[in-house]
């Protein structure tokens, strides 16, 4: 057996992931284990987690490789401070001691950390000390170490697991070595590059920038801007289009750099970019205004208009029926709607971990297929549903509650999806906690909050008291995938929450006032589903399929027959700031320090009513840093 280690780590979203003979065996973000959002450390806890889950010590694995070439990087960042010096030198300055420390040596500073993994399994197997391994063999040898491009692991992550035998693929992100937007063809068990875009010109550096003027956090903002967006009018479009880029026909772009700092200075934007949109950045603290409201609506517009002209342009050049996706924009999933709807292929396949932390997914697959030079069988998606992190067993959930003293109630198969849905009906909010973690940024069923999309109070209700974040942002429905088409404009599937399409016609109500402007739209009811509407009548939606996951299927089976509506609100299984929940201990923390009113641990059942008040008062005094 070839077993395969991919690592994306030391920028953002650092992972792990391991392959075996081409199976993705397990992907894991980081940020689950050290409960940091955004961790980028090297990802330890999640190489151990990858290990277990493939039955083997880090001495086993076959080949190691890290998902971009950091001397490539480097040598971006040099050129960029020689071009733009004296501006850049105390950015400059800063970021030296990190790169001489640590990312210029990435090489053996990557070997000490896979050989103190190594001491580690050592000292485990031998029941010894830590230091007494390491006093045996100081520097053991450690697995054959590979390095692939950054654009080249988001390429293979997209198209390696996807169910197409050929196909092209865009990359679009912010930056990786020096490409910022490329496209390849797939075909088989071959990658090959046909084009790309370079830094400092990027899309997602674009985006960032709006994103960092409106006030929110680069490189976790971004879907606050992408939700901002429908409240606005896109006002802004000719200013953007005449003096911040220029765009082809073929969607090849040119920023106009003249009022962006990102590349050697401390801020995203500079001041002619304040001058242009008349003021300064929004502070974080800041109230958004309507302003705010239509910079986020046109800069949406506009980057829309290019991937779709990029789209349009690969399908030119290959002929291919079928795109792959991946890099951070993959993630802005109103973009990814109108490809799919307006664009010129037959179907589409998001990577859900499409940012860096797929990454090390890719550069895995990568190295089985290109390095191993291994064949690819085709037809079907690879991805498992994403449900590739930990999973708890009940023995665990119950010794861990008992052991604890927290009352619980196990239910039993037969009753038990009916009894929740039952929960759901009565306008309960719920933490569902099932199976495997999902891999990427969205709950998929097995670390989410749920709550029932036909109450019209439950959008607000969850955003402040449950999620303690803004007001103006929207909740996802989970569908069966079966009766997808009966609620959204939508035939194809979504299982990874990354298409947004509109509700049906007939769901809507003709009760809305299309005068108002921006957060007045918000407590409008637009549908029969007004939970999960958009101010603009679109869903991020959730398809859930049987095969992939059962027991969300089986809720989701259990409500409609209950209430005659098959979807549910499913949101990720955190508080603003934190990551999604990986553990029982987490689910329990994250349920007792908000107004969720029951937790589901596999089939067991906790009562926040049954809950102890200094126990819920110690989880309310645990805070995390606001994204």
């Amino acid at each position: 057996m070839t077993i395969i280690l991919g690592l994306s780590a030391y920028y953002h979203d650092s992972a792990a992931s391991i392959v075996a003979d081409g199976n993705i065996v397990a992907a894991v973000q980081e940020e689950r284990f050290t409960r940091k959002k955004h961790d980028p450390d090297f990802p330890k806890s999640s190489v151990l987690y990858c290990l277990e889950q493939a039955n083997c010590t880090l001495e086993d694995v076959d080949v190691v490789i890290f998902y971009d070439k950091p001397m490539l990087k480097f040598e971006r960042l040099l050129e960029t401070y020689l071009a733009t010096a004296p501006k850049g030198f105390m950015s400059f300055l800063r970021a030296m001691p990190i790169w001489l420390k640590e990312k210029l040596y990435l090489k053996s500073v990557l070997r000490t950390e896979l050989r103190n993994i190594i001491h580690e399994q050592r000292a485990l197997k031998n029941k010894t000390d830590v230091q007494i391994e390491r006093k045996k063999q100081k520097k053991p040898p450690t697995p054959q170490l590979l390095f692939s491009e950054h654009h080249q692991s988001h390429a293979a992550s997209a198209f390696f697991p996807s169910p197409f035998e050929e196909a092209v693929v865009l990359c679009l992100d912010g930056v990786g070595e020096w490409a910022t937007s490329s496209a390849w063809k797939g075909k088989g068990a071959s990658l090959q590059p046909l084009w790309e875009i370079q830094f400092p010109h990027s899309l997602g550096l674009l985006y960032s920038a709006f994103t960092y003027y409106c006030g929110f956090r680069v490189n976790s903002g971004e879907y606050k801007l992408m939700g901002l967006a429908p409240y606005g009018e896109p006002k802004y479009l000719d200013i953007i289009y005449k003096h911040l880029i220029s765009v082809n026909n073929d969607g090849s772009f040119q920023l106009n750099m003249r009022y962006f700092d990102y590349p050697a200075g401390n801020r995203m934007t500079n001041q002619l970019f304040d001058d242009l949109f008349d003021g300064p950045a929004k502070a974080p603290d800041q109230q958004v205004t309507q302003k705010e409201m239509d910079l986020a609506r046109s800069i949406q517009v506009v980057t829309e208009e290019i991937v779709l002209k990029i789209a349009n342009h690969a399908y030119q050049q290959t002929g291919c029926k079928h795109l792959c996706l991946a890099g951070g924009v993959a993630l802005n999933c109103v973009a990814n709607g109108r490809i799919l709807r307006e664009g010129p292929f037959d179907d589409i396949w998001i990577q859900p971990a499409a940012g860096d932390a797929g990454g090390s997914l890719g550069a895995a697959l990568l190295a089985w297929y290109q390095y191993f030079e291994q064949p690819r069988d085709s037809g079907k998606d690879k991805m498992q549903g994403s449900y590739l992190g930990p999973e708890y067993s009940e023995e665990y959930i119950i010794s861990y509650l008992e052991k604890h003293k927290i009352d619980f109630s196990l239910k039993q198969d037969s009753t038990f999806y009916d009894e929740i849905a039952q929960l759901i009906d009565d306008g309960n909010v719920i933490g569902w906690f099932q199976g495997k973690m999902e891999f990427g940024p969205r709950a998929l069923g097995n670390r989410s909050i749920i709550g029932d999309p036909r109450n019209q109070a439950m959008q607000s209700q969850m955003n402040l008291k449950i999620k303690n974040r803004e007001s103006f942002r929207p909740f996802a429905p989970a569908v069966l995938a079966e009766d997808v088409d009966s609620y959204f404009e939508l035939s194809n599937s979504s299982p990874y929450m990354l298409l947004v399409a509109d509700i049906k016609q007939e769901l809507r109500t003709e009760q809305t006032n299309d005068a108002l402007f921006g957060i007045d739209k918000l407590n409008q009811t637009r549908s029969s589903l007004p939970a999960i509407t958009h101010v603009d009548y679109s869903a991020r939606v959730q398809t859930v399929h049987q095969d992939t996951n059962q027991a969300f299927h089986s809720l989701l089976e259990a409500f409609k027959q209950r209430t005659g509506t098959g979807v549910l609100i499913n949101t990720s299984f955190n508080v603003r700031g934190e990551p999604p929940v990986c553990s029982p201990e987490d689910a329990l923390r994250c349920f007792l320090a908000t107004e969720m009113d029951y937790l589901v641990l596999g089939n067991v059942v906790i009562d926040k009513t049954k809950m102890d008040k200094a126990r819920i008062d110690a989880a309310k005094a645990i805070e995390f840093a606001k994204d």
